[in-house]
Parts: C-alpha cells; sequence; structure tokens
C-alpha cells in the first residue's frame, strides 16, 4: 500500500504518494544522494545560529615548527564545549590516510565542558596514540587529521608573501586538512550516547561529529596563518573571507562506514522516511510565485558552478558529473516554462526529471527542490532518529504464517535473485583482525567463511523462508527458532523492518556487481558532504563545509544560503 501525504493546512490538496522503496533503495540511486536542508552539519548550524551560541579559541599554543595545542570553545546557552586539537609535525612519508596509520598532523577530541589545564595535559598522554590511547566520558568525540600538503604549503606561501590565493587553484582541493576518522559513540571510551543524546543541541544525528569537525575546520585556517605569520611576520595577510569560506573540511572514508546503512535499519528509515516526506509535501504545492521562481533559477545556476568545481580522477564519476551539467541545463529550461498560472509546478518538474534526466540529476533537484521550503519541511529533521534498543526483542508469538508473509512481501526483491549463482555470492563481509574495521573479501578465492558478518539481509532473508516452508510443523516463530537458531537475527531484521518501507537496502550486497561507495555516499550525503572523490570502489574522499560560515561569523550570515558558491557578475 503507497503512503499518502498531504502538504499544508487549508485547501484541500492532492494525495501524493511517497516514492516506492523498490525505487529509492536500490545502490545505484543510493549512490546518488546529495546533501540536503536534513543533512547533520545544516540542521547544526541552524541551531547554533538560532540558539545564539558563540566562539572562542582560549588556548593557542602551536610552535614554530607548528607542534603544540590549541583549544576552541563553543559557548551555548546551557553548556560549553571544547575541541582540543593536538598538532603534530609530521614526516611526509608517515602521511596515510589509511586506518592502519600510526601518525597524523592533527589529532582532537570533543570535550564536554571548558577545559582545564589538568585535562589537556591529561589529554595530551593518549589523544595523539588514537586507538592505541584511552579517553573518558568527558570526551564525546575522539578523531584525526591530515594536511592537504599541496594546499596547505601554497596557501601557507601566499599569505606570507603578502597575497591571496587564487579561488581556482583553491577550488581543485577544497581543504586545508581532512579528516581521515571521526569516533564517537562509546568507542575507545568516548562518552556514550546515553549520556548527552537528550541534550537540545545534539538532538539530530551525528551532531558531536559534525560540531567537531567544523571547529577543525577553524583550527585549519588558523594554523596556515600562523605558520605564514612564523615565515615572514612583516609581510603575511590573512585570508579574504570570501576565500577562506571555499575552505571546508576533507574527509578519507574507507569500507568501514560501508556495513552502517545495514546495521542500522530503523534509523535508516528515520532518515530516508524524512527526505521523501519532505519531497512528497513539496510535489503536493499547487503554485508558485515568480520571485520564488526566479530564485529557484538562479539556485539551479549556483548548483551549476558547483558542480562545474567538482574534479574527479574516477572515470566513472567524471561522466556522472558531465551528465548533470547537461542536467542542470535542461532543467533550467524546463522551469522556463512554468509560470504563476501552472498547477502544481513542483510535481511537474519531479516527474519530468524522472524521463528526461540522469538518476544523478534527479536526485540533485530533489536536493534543490528542497532549499526553498524551510518553512514547510524543516520540522522532519527532528523525526530523524530511532530508539534501536527497543527493537531489539523478538515476537516469539507471532505465527510463521504471518512471518512467511512479512517475508514475501518485504524481500520480495530479494526472491528475484539466484543466490545458487556464484556471482550473487561472491562477496564476503568480515571483520579484519589488525584494526577491527569491515572489510569485504572474495568468497570463493579466501577462506572467509568462518569470520562472515551479517550483512546480506537479502541473502539471509531467502535461507529464512527456504526453512519456513519446510518446517510445517512449527506455529509460531518461538517453536521455529528452537529448530533454528541460527535465524534468529534474521527473524529479528525481518520483524524489526517490517513496518518501516525504507529501512531495507534493496540490492543483493555481497554481489559480484555491488559498489561500496554507493553505500558510503548515501550515508556521507547525510552528513552534508559534497564534491565525492571515488578514489577507488571501496573508499573517497569528500568536503564537508565548503561555502558554511566559521564560527567568527555564523551570526552575520543563514547557513542554508551558503550551500552552493555565489555567482559572480
Amino acid at each position: 500500500m503507497e503512503t499518502l501525504v498531504s502538504h499544508r493546512k487549508g485547501a484541500a490538496p492532492p494525495k501524493i504518494n511517497l516514492r516506492s522503496p523498490n525505487v529509492v533503495m536500490r545502490l545505484n540511486r543510493m549512490g546518488a544522494f546529495h546533501q540536503t536542508r536534513f543533512s547533520f552539519l545544516r540542521v547544526l548550524l541552524r541551531k547554533l545560529k538560532k540558539d545564539n551560541w558563540y566562539f572562542d579559541r582560549p588556548v593557542w599554543r602551536i610552535d614554530n615548527e607548528g607542534v603544540g595545542v590549541a583549544t576552541y570553545c563553543a559557548r551555548g546557552p546551557d553548556r560549553i564545549y571544547s575541541l582540543i586539537v593536538f598538532s603534530h609535525n609530521l614526516e611526509d612519508e608517515q602521511r596515510s590516510d589509511r586506518v592502519i596509520a600510526k601518525a597524523w598532523d592533527a589529532t582532537f577530541v570533543l570535550f564536554d565542558g571548558e577545559a582545564t589545564e589538568e585535562q589537556i595535559t591529561r589529554l595530551n598522554s593518549s589523544v595523539p596514540l588514537q586507538e592505541a590511547g584511552r579517553i573518558s566520558e568527558t570526551e564525546l568525540i575522539l578523531g584525526r587529521a591530515n594536511k592537504s600538503l599541496r594546499l596547505f604549503s601554497y596557501v601557507r606561501e601566499c599569505l606570507a608573501s603578502g597575497s591571496q590565493p587564487k579561488r581556482s587553484i583553491i577550488d581543485e582541493t577544497g581543504y586545508l586538512m581532512r579528516t581521515t576518522a571521526v569516533y564517537g559513540a562509546g568507542k575507545f571510551g568516548a562518552a556514550d550516547l546515553k549520556l548527552w543524546g537528550e541534550r537540545s543541541e545534539f538532538s539530530s544525528s551525528f551532531q558531536p561529529e559534525m560540531l567537531a569537525v567544523w571547529l577543525t575546520r577553524m583550527f585549519s585556517v588558523d594554523l596556515v596563518e600562523h605558520m605564514a605569520w612564523i615565515d615572514s611576520p612583516m609581510s603575511c595577510v590573512r585570508l579574504d573571507p570570501q576565500i577562506r569560506r571555499q575552505l571546508g573540511v576533507g574527509n578519507a572514508t574507507g569500507l568501514g562506514m560501508a556495513p552502517f546503512l545495514i546495521n542500522h535499519p530503523a534509523l535508516i528509515h528515520s532518515w530516508i522516511n524524512a527526505r521523501e516526506t519532505a519531497l512528497a509535501r513539496i510535489r503536493s504545492l499547487d503554485t508558485v510565485d515568480v520571485a520564488l521562481l526566479s530564485d529557484f533559477q538562479t539556485l539551479i545556476r549556483r548548483a551549476k558552478l558547483s558542480q562545474e568545481n567538482w574534479k574527479v580522477d574516477d572515470q566513472q564519476q567524471t561522466n556522472k558529473i558531465e551528465c548533470l551539467s547537461n542536467d542542470f541545463d535542461a532543467l533550467l529550461d524546463k522551469t522556463l516554462e512554468l509560470t504563476e498560472s501552472t498547477r502544481y509546478p513542483w510535481n511537474i518538474l519531479y516527474i519530468w526529471s524522472t524521463e528526461n534526466m540522469s538518476i544523478e540529476g534527479q536526485e540533485a533537484l530533489i536536493s534543490l527542490m528542497m532549499e526553498p521550503f524551510g518553512y514547510l519541511i524543516d520540522d522532519l529533521s527532528s523525526t530523524m532518529s530511532a530508539d534501536e534498543a527497543a527493537l531489539n526483542r523478538i515476537n516469539g508469538d507471532q505465527t510463521t504464517f504471518e512471518l512467511k508473509k512479512i517475508v514475501h512481501e518485504t524481500y520480495d526483491w530479494a526472491a528475484s535473485i539466484d543466490f545458487n549463482a556464484n556471482s550473487e555470492r561472491a562477496r564476503i563481509w568480515y571483520i579484519s583482525e589488525e584494526k577491527l574495521e569491515p572489510r569485504l573479501g572474495e568468497r570463493f578465492n579466501e577462506e572467509l567463511d568462518l569470520f562472515e558478518q551479517p550483512l546480506s539481509p537479502g541473502y539471509d532473508a531467502m535461507r529464512l523462508m527456504r526453512d519456513l516452508t519446510q518446517s510445517k510443523e512449527c506455529t509460531n516463530v518461538a517453536e521455529f527458532l528452537l529448530q533454528f537458531p541460527e535465524h534468529r537475527h534474521t527473524v529479528r531484521r525481518v520483524q524489526t523492518v517490517s513496518t518501516m518501507r525504507y529501512a531495507e537496502i534493496r540490492d543483493n550486497t555481497i554481489s559480484a556487481d555491488m559498489t561500496p561507495i554507493d553505500l558510503l555516499r548515501c550515508k556521507l550525503s547525510f552528513f552534508g558532504a559534497t564534491k565525492f572523490d571515488p578514489r577507488s570502489d571501496r573508499w573517497l574522499r569528500i568536503n564537508l563545509f565548503q561555502h558554511m560560515p566559521f564560527p567568527d561569523e555564523l551570526l552575520n550570515f543563514d547557513p542554508d544560503d551558503m550551500v552552493f558558491p555565489q555567482l559572480i557578475d
């Protein structure tokens, strides 16, 4: 049954269906998602601005080699948080984005409160060690970052000489530092979610992580300006504010993030359901005024400018970006056909896009359509969480007939896959012993069966269905699981996702054709990432907070109007 939503109070609107999960939850589409108003970094900045948070830098003890410590305080109505950054002198041959690295240009924690000298000293003995160290429940986030050495050196030289870096060179990379890991929610001793999850400033997902990364962006600029001053105190200048905003924070992300979308079905449903509900509300709007339409056309032009600065080496992604450019041109032409008398113009644009734009373009349009309608959809950001602990119990009283019905309805897409074919079971997910991180192996080339992780819901559901069909003597789930205890995990999952339309990826996650970076991009789009840059099919680089305001200017700008670069006459 399709879910229907209406768009606003008052006159009866048309009823627009939420998109089918068979459309939305396919990996090729999830791997084309773009940032939206619901992206967590944007939710964070809106909240900080609304509540008049202010920021300062109580500690700056960085020496002539760029080594030392700095702290940044975020001061809100009820609480203070401190980013404590330890800056290191890293040899070039030590600089690596891989999880096996043991040294970094910067290591940091987000501290709950204003850090004292004693606490900074304590953390200095463990934070630079990362996983090999130990933090406590006064720390919310543990992370690390490396310089983009080429751009950092270029900006440093420019500022030291009294000149500004060229915008075109800034855009080639887009960040001075990139994070290589940002850990929270109890990892390595950090505060557990239950200790801070009810705080209003962190009510949306991944808010402490976003705050830590945003403040790290500030540190990266402060560091390059400091080093320029060290080089030439008489001639150096600070970064021009507009050029400074071109700098975000990079991130290098690999397979460690990929299983998240599979392991948290209720949470993923809440994220995507908010996005799809917003789309349906906007499609239900019956008119558009001339001023808003003109603003939307400007937004398309700004999005195209951003796309023109999106350069990658990967040929497949390059082809998608080129198609996106054509999509934006066609979309702009299509909007010129709309007038104030056009009924349901946003629905017209959406339907047209499904027939005339690439998947990358379709999902970009959906993100753009949300931009003018904060008043209509921003309330949905409060629904993007889930009490996953409450969903862990198995309903043993459920009849096996009911369970089979749910499997049939929820996993009909998996029934069409021939899991007897080696190509459909070619991959195997496991955890590496060295770093305790997810890895993806080749099932028929490596002896990994004993270490397989349950990250193939479609395959598992079909195995469950086979045994349900053969065990006619079992009348309820409890009896069935006594006979087939190996299906406990799958039964729990099936019961969990049965009422959540967007909880399950409707693709084979162990097939030879599966591309892991589709999983990565989907999650990163909800963070607010841009400039997706695949470095292989298993890891990619992104940019966070590019064009967004810095802490010292947040109160003077609307962060929701800074996602895309401004047009220059």
